[in-house]
């Protein structure tokens, strides 16, 4: 698992400038097949250390992922509709890791663990078949109109206007903008939060001495209210630069709103009833899933074409050894913190609900026009 996961958090930044470089399409086709023969070979794996190094293959391969959709939705979408269009994608992972588990699980029950990781990897070949088919820059698409292509370019060329024929900016580059620091504290503030909620919660509602089975439908409400929290950000988002709000306005409301309401898992702390609890989890994670989907669509709003998956990646890799890190203190926490029977996640449900508020506070401050903007080098948010 942590091979897994270091892979994946130092693939978003390394990936993230690959894809700027070839194209969403070209980059994203070469990793979804890389990853997909190395899950294929994960099957004729023979011992911990073969299996280690597959398993951080994959997660080197899969990390691409994020950024290339962000990058596509990017190319694809004007600014009002880009917050909704980043909010199917991030929903459509969740579902996706809810509904896997089921079928990797029937295919390991019936035929073993190895055909668990090839049958996969042969569904990844048979995807790409339908991302080169479908997918295309709008400027290259054939199934567009005119009217359409116009529609999807008009903040392209207004940017391009702004910002003139300016060269792509390196690493070091990008990491002098208060911009880009801005969207890497989105990401490292907020995804520990969610991977502490989705592979905590269960176990919180045992050390609050709740029995798991008499809360099954409980504990899927977080998980549920973060979809729609996806959706309620991407579209309010949208439907307040429609109105006439700002770009930046729009996307920093739903961020405020997002870190005054994760707040709401540190009353979790004084209470014992189930329904409670999930309740405020669930309005927590509404809240955590419409800041999210700002952070995930800022690069794309401050960024040109050819520098967002770049700083996708980099807000990728931040928040991947920022939830690693995490994760190492709420386990310690957690054990030192055992005698206290039922309040033994108390400071670390505290913090959860403090990190995305001062998250908040610091993308208010980096994610502004700067100098940088007049330049020319970043886009006025």
């Amino acid at each position: 698992m942590i091979a897994f996961r270091v892979a994946y958090s130092l693939g978003q930044t390394l990936f993230g400038k690959l894809l700027d470089r070839i194209g969403t399409r070209r980059g994203l086709t070469l990793t979804v097949a890389f990853y997909s023969v190395i899950s294929i070979l994960t099957s004729f794996a023979q011992g911990f250390r073969s299996f280690a190094t597959f398993r951080f293959l994959l997660g080197a391969g899969e990390s691409a992922n994020w950024p290339a959709a962000t990058k596509a939705v990017s190319e694809w979408f004007p600014k009002k509709e880009r917050g909704l269009a980043t909010a199917f994608f991030d929903s459509g992972s969740s579902i996706g890791a809810a509904v896997a588990p089921f079928i990797i699980l029937s295919i390991y029950f019936r035929w073993g663990w190895r055909p668990a990781f090839m049958i996969p990897g042969f569904l990844g070949f048979i995807w790409l078949i339908g991302w080169r088919w479908l997918y295309q820059p709008p400027e290259r698409h054939t199934r567009i109109s005119q009217a359409e292509l116009q529609y999807i370019v008009a903040d392209k060329t207004e940017d391009d206007l702004q910002q003139g024929n300016t060269v792509r900016p390196r690493w070091r580059d990008l990491l002098k903008f208060p911009q880009t620091w801005g969207v890497i504290v989105a990401k490292l503030f907020t995804d520990p939060v969610w991977f502490f909620i989705t592979d905590w919660f269960p176990i919180y509602l045992v050390a609050k001495g709740i029995e798991l089975r008499s809360s099954l439908v409980a504990i899927w409400i977080p998980f549920v209210a973060a979809d729609i929290g996806n959706f309620f950000g991407g579209a309010v988002s949208g439907y307040l630069i429609k109105r006439g709000w700002s770009l930046g306005a729009a996307r920093k409301a739903l961020v405020i709103f997002g870190g005054i309401g994760v707040t709401m898992l540190i009353p979790t702390i004084f209470t014992s009833s189930l329904y409670l609890i999930a309740s405020l989890f669930g309005f927590a994670t509404f809240s955590f899933a419409a800041f999210s989907t700002m952070a995930n669509v800022l690069p794309s709003d401050l960024f040109r074409s050819d520098s967002v998956a770049s700083v996708s990646g980099l807000s990728g890799t931040g928040a991947g050894l920022g939830t690693i890190f995490a994760f190492k203190l709420i386990g310690y926490f957690s054990d030192a913190r055992q005698q206290t029977a039922g309040h033994s996640f108390d400071p670390i449900v505290i913090v959860a609900g403090l990190v995305p508020f001062f998250g908040m506070i610091l993308v208010l401050l980096l994610v502004r026009n700067t100098k940088a903007t007049d330049l020319g080098l970043v886009k006025r948010i």
